[in-house]
């Protein structure tokens, strides 16, 4: 099987500092001295951690997959998979942008995150492990006491301990307010935790000496519904007087490993709580707070998940399409001396080509901002600016998980087409990646989940608090550019979508003052409607930011021909999900129940 991968650390720097400047983010958050040197060998030193550590495990994981001791509830990883953590844990990847009070480097969220694209590209499957520790990590950092910092806190950000997120339950999905999970009270200030869990990520593992459940549970008193939710941390292993790992298991054992589509190689687990010790996690009732901290993390970074497998795929689909010959092409032969021309010279194998390459440079950027935008809301010298970042990163959340993991989807597609039928066995891995990145649209909240988030919440409930300075921002770029002759076609369009975004946001409002159902039937389109001007906007500055590095650069040709082909071929999908939303509620709630036989 292929495990070509080449990690794209040239665009990543594009992107981060040509593009979004984070020198200057860098400087707002109080971290000068995280430059362009210092990062340029962070984005190197991972991309070799990556390419040979990790990139050649990822055929290995979905071949083995993860094995359950039913005698013992013990879960082994596929080979290659602990040697790989251990070797990640020593070069310090575990805490690079955890706060430096904890045992972390205190590198910006967004450094982070470009190196998790490396990482997520290499071996989905693998990053799966830490994942949900950076989830467990912001969740104890906001709403931990100190005594949960010091003992649970530190272990996550050296990686010595895992985390998890114990939501879903066979009957309780999204409505949360349906588990049973329930905490009992102790005399010592413990609780007493019972139930089952489902879909949970890196639930039991060999890889650590222990691992921090987060878990969802009711306690006897709590009120009905998610009023009566609380947060409680549960270790696999009890904890000595001084918050060591002990022997003595703490009853949080895995039941059983789901047999799935993709992902072989991490261990998705039904966790049975029977009887386990647990510490609450800040108030009783309140534990959605700090569960959504963790999970609007996770989101963020399966958003990252759906943009590596669309490299992934892209790269390999590229170096196929122009070493495979196969006809002519159709305005004469482009390699005389060769047999048949490689499928590149055709049309319609660019145009699946072209698809990739503008969805995955116009989204790395897209989630790098998003990015910036947590650190801002965390470390930004001003109130209000951490409060405009802090909203903008909450409207764009929803839009960077749904959109990057459905376009991971769509470019999987692409590049299994680019290869015909090679691109369905699994000598070349595409049908991995295909099986793989599914899951991205799923966990974390489906995509009609993030729909109804960007919608429901932060249109409506917040009234458009995040939405309203990214529109500014788009606006400033629009008036700004206007009169560039480079830039003016993009930014003519760019403009007149604006406003249209703008008046489409207020009439979602008011149709649904008049119908609720108007909220759910337009949410889908709305939220691809906005990710697509998103990209629009992302793909001018790139443009900008490519010619007025090297106008000259085949860089800045490639930027400007790929933002070409987005506004030419893409960009149109807007006029398909603004008709959509458009067209109301009626046309989805009108035929009953029954007649769907």
């Amino acid at each position: 099987m292929s495990n070509r991968y080449r990690a794209p650390v040239d665009d990543l720097r594009f992107a981060l500092f040509d593009v979004l400047n984070t020198d200057k983010t860098f400087e707002a958050v109080g971290k000068p001295e995280v430059g362009r040197e210092l990062v340029d060998a962070i984005l190197d030193e991972a991309a070799r951690f990556t390419e040979n550590v990790l990139a050649p495990l990822n055929s290995v994981g979905d071949e083995q997959g993860c094995t359950l001791d039913t005698a013992t509830g013990a879960v082994k990883t596929p080979e290659g998979f602990k040697a790989a953590y251990e070797a990640y844990v020593e070069n310090g990847w575990a805490g690079l942008s955890a706060p430096e009070e904890f045992g972390g480097q205190g590198m910006p969220h967004v450094v982070g995150a470009a190196v998790k694209e490396m990482i997520d590209a290499s071996n989905l499957a693998w990053s799966n492990f830490p994942l949900l520790s950076h989830g467990a990590m912001d969740a104890l950092q906001f709403h931990g006491n100190d005594w949960m910092k010091e003992t649970f806190l530190k272990p996550l950000v050296s990686g010595l301990w895992t985390g998890t997120m114990c939501l879903t339950e066979p009957h309780a999905g999204t409505d949360l307010g349906l588990l049973k999970t329930r905490a009992v009270p102790n005399e010592d200030g413990t609780y007493t935790i019972t139930g089952t869990k489902i879909f949970i990520t890196a639930g039991e593992h060999d890889l650590t000496e222990n691992i921090i459940h987060l878990v969802l549970a009711k306690l006897p008193d709590a009120p009905e519904g998610s009023r009566g939710i609380s947060l409680f941390i549960v270790p696999k292993y009890l904890l000595d007087d001084a918050g060591k790992t002990t022997a003595t298991p703490n009853h949080a054992r895995c039941g059983a490993l789901e047999h799935k589509m993709g992902i072989h190689g991490s261990s998705t687990c039904v966790m049975n709580f029977d009887g386990s010790k647990g510490y609450l996690v800040g108030q009783a009732n309140k534990g959605l707070m700090a569960m959504f901290t963790m999970m609007n993390s996770a989101r963020l970074g399966v958003g990252i998940q759906g943009l590596s497998q669309s490299e992934r795929a892209y790269q390999n689909a590229l170096n196929y399409a122009r070493e495979r010959l196969q006809m002519r092409a159709l305005t004469g032969p482009k390699f005389p001396d060769k047999p048949a021309d490689p499928i590149i010279v055709h049309p319609d194998v660019r145009r699946m080509l072209l698809t990739q390459k503008a969805l995955i440079e116009g989204g790395r950027v897209l989630a790098l901002f998003a990015n910036t935008q947590v650190d801002l809301s965390h470390a930004a010298p001003g109130e209000a600016e951490r409060s405009d970042a802090d909203a903008m990163a909450g409207f764009l959340t929803p839009i960077v998980k749904a959109c990057l993991t459905e376009w991971g989807v769509e470019c999987a597609y692409h590049a299994q087409q680019c290869f015909g039928g090679h691109g369905y066995i699994a000598e070349h891995g595409m049908e991995q990646i295909a099986r793989d990145v599914r899951i991205t649209t799923l966990y974390e909240g489906t995509t009609g989940i993030q729909a109804l988030d960007l919608v429901g919440r932060k249109l409506l409930q917040l009234q458009g608090a995040g939405f309203k300075p990214f529109a500014q921002m788009v606006g400033e770029f629009c008036q700004a550019n206007a009169n560039d002759p480079l830039l003016a076609p993009f930014v003519s369009e760019l403009s007149s979508l604006l406003q249209e975004w703008v008046a489409t946001s207020q009439s979602i409002a008011g149709k649904a003052a008049q119908n609720p159902d108007e909220v759910g039937a337009s949410a889908y389109d709305y939220l691809f409607y906005s990710g697509y001007i998103c990209l629009a906007y992302f793909w001018a500055r790139s443009v900008k930011a490519a010619h007025a590095t090297d106008a000259a650069s085949k860089r800045a040709t490639a930027k400007l021909e790929t933002a070409r082909f987005y506004y030419d071929r893409i960009l149109p999908r807007t006029r398909m999900h603004l008709a959509a939303l458009q067209s109301g509620a009626d046309n989805l709630m009108r035929l009953d129940a029954d007649l769907f036989d």
